[in-house]
């Protein structure tokens, strides 16, 4: 048998593994080299408790050299049919600047009352609202004659001040901690129009302060409304608060945001959840797309990036997309690419869980035999992610007043699309293609500066979708 053939067969029996290589295996230590299974299919599908974990390579197959290869895992999390929402310890707090003055507080105040009016009794609630100055009520269960105090203090709110997004968050904060120990879901929702000016308004320091929040058992969810906010910001928080985001051009659309985060937070089935990449000498993660707070350490001889996901709730999916270079020097060798770590607190089974899965590759000297093992789903994924990358780009091209720089951005993106679908078969990135096309003349039709955040806007949520946070962007 000739070379070709070898490789062609080595391919086939890859497609036998990758079938019956859904076994799960959680006990081994993710750095230890196995002794069982020399080879590891490059699709696995992995199940531990409340998630489920699908992994796989857009290159089975390597060249000799220097190679990228995209990594996409899938997250899925466990249905749960006909189950209760359970109780929730929330802190809403609102902005009510002067920006917010009129129609949008308006909105905020009547998207508020509708959330309370969903509550139970076995749920709790504190206000929050900032300008500022910071005025609060303290948490209080939602019985009916607490229903009454809550709806009576929103009436109350009233738009004044600036915009102190920071002590806003650090008193829902200590509001929530109160009564977190008798809460297995402890969230805080953030609502603001506004970039923040007084108080704390550095990006690191605000973040940091919403990491300490969710290190402290609260999720942060963050909702920006209009097109003056600042939406990394506003994304960053959701991030780093395991949470979720929101996009509102509208604020009338802000009461099915409420009541979407309220039994997201209530059907939570995993929470605290990690992916680690466990990356050996000879490969390197590039990026994780569409993850801006990662953190990276060297363990012996391998790399380790972990990447913190939102709390999951029943059946949410996310998927991360990890940009990877390969050396290979020796045709016809397993490469390890990376080892997978998924860790979380599984809600359901009251306590700690693991799931565990290797990508590798086998190197081969014939091109044609890594071109023609390409998968085609991680190569769609990968695809999309990267065509996001590029729109994140041209959004920030546009808000700096380089339009022209937005456009060849996006136009980056048709050349990507092409080589996808010669890969994955003709029109596999139809939608992609159509929304590319629509971007573009959104693009062209948008003449003055508001028309143009607004724009900015939607082109970041829609790349956080595209990038995999898709059960976390409303």
């Amino acid at each position: 048998m000739n070379r070709t053939g070898v490789f062609l067969a080595a391919a086939s029996i890859l497609a036998l593994v990758a079938l019956v290589a859904g076994v799960p295996r959680f006990t081994r230590p993710v750095g230890r080299t196995p002794t069982a299974d020399p080879f590891i299919a490059p699709t696995r599908t992995v199940t531990s408790g409340s998630l489920t974990m699908t992994s796989r390579l857009s290159h089975p197959f390597i060249a000799l050299g220097h190679q990228d290869v995209f990594a996409t895992i899938d997250l899925r999390a466990v249905e749960v049919p006909g189950a209760a929402r359970s109780a929730v310890n929330l802190a809403l707090v609102i902005d009510r600047s002067g920006s917010m003055s009129g129609f949008k507080l308006n909105q905020a105040k009547q998207a508020a009352r509708q959330l309370i009016s969903q509550l139970t009794p076995a749920d709790r609630l504190a206000i929050v609202h900032y300008g500022s100055d910071v005025k609060s009520l303290d948490g209080l269960f939602a019985t009916p004659a607490n229903k009454e105090k809550l709806l009576t203090y929103v009436d109350g709110i009233w738009d004044d001040g600036g915009t102190n997004i920071g002590a806003g968050l650090s008193t829902g904060r200590d509001l929530l901690l109160v009564g977190r120990g008798d809460f297995k879901v402890n969230r805080l929702v953030l609502i603001s129009d506004g970039q923040p000016t007084e108080g704390m308004i550095e990006f690191e320091g605000l973040t940091g302060l919403v990491r300490e929040i969710r290190s402290a058992g609260v999720s942060v969810s963050s909702v920006g409304v209009g097109d003056d906010f600042n939406e990394q910001l506003m994304a960053a928080f959701a991030e780093v608060g395991a949470g979720a985001y929101a996009y509102l051009q509208d604020a009338s659309q802000l009461a099915a945001i409420f009541q979407k985060d309220l039994n997201a937070a209530g059907t939570q089935v995993a929470r605290g959840v990690t992916l680690t990449f466990r990356v050996p000498r000879g490969a390197q993660l590039q990026r994780v797309l569409g993850y801006s707070q990662v953190s990276r350490r060297v363990d012996g001889d391998s790399e380790l990036v972990t990447v913190a996901l939102p709390d999951f709730a029943a059946a949410q999916m996310e998927r991360v997309v990890a940009h990877f270079t390969v050396d290979a020097s020796v045709s016809g060798e397993s490469v390890d690419v990376s080892a997978l770590d998924l860790a979380y607190l599984d809600l359901l089974a009251d306590g700690q869980a693991h799931g565990e899965a290797r990508l590798s590759a086998m190197t081969t000297d014939q091109v044609k035999v890594v071109m023609d093992n390409r998968d085609k789903e991680a190569t769609v994924f990968a695809t999309r992610a990267r065509a996001a990358d590029n729109a994140q780009k041209a959004a920030l091209s546009i808000e700096q007043g380089d339009r022209d720089g937005a456009k060849k951005l996006l136009q980056l993106n048709s050349l990507l699309f092409d080589e996808a679908d010669s890969v994955a078969g003709a029109g596999a990135m139809k939608d992609d293609v159509d929304s590319q096309r629509k971007l573009e003349g959104d693009l062209d039709r948008s003449n003055t500066e508001a028309e143009g955040k607004v724009l900015q806007k939607q082109m970041r949520t829609k790349a956080r979708r595209d990038f995999g946070l898709m059960g976390s962007t409303y």
